[in-house]
């Protein structure tokens, strides 16, 4: 399943351009980093449940940034479904 969002050519990093891709219905499932915190988490999760998207779960934010292939920590990432770019 991780292997999948390291593999994906196309994915958003962090919580704002996850929260982007939810709300433009671009988002095929989403990544949580256990030890983010809740109120930075709480909106994606919250969208999440609204639209019936898949919340994985990882256990660190290093490992998700590790995950996205980038050097920092990350409170959460989305792979996008469709081949439009998001802002």
């Amino acid at each position: 399943m991780q292997d999948e969002l390291c593999l994906a050519q196309h994915k958003v990093v962090g919580t704002k351009q996850t929260l982007k891709a939810l709300e433009n219905g671009e988002t095929g499932a989403v990544y949580i980093a256990e030890d983010a915190e809740a109120k930075v988490v709480r909106p994606v999760l919250s969208l999440c449940e609204e639209k019936g998207i898949e919340v994985r779960r990882v256990e660190t934010m290093i490992e998700l940034g590790k995950m996205c292939g980038i050097k920092v920590k990350a409170a959460s990432a989305a792979i996008i479904e469709n081949q439009k770019e998001v802002d």
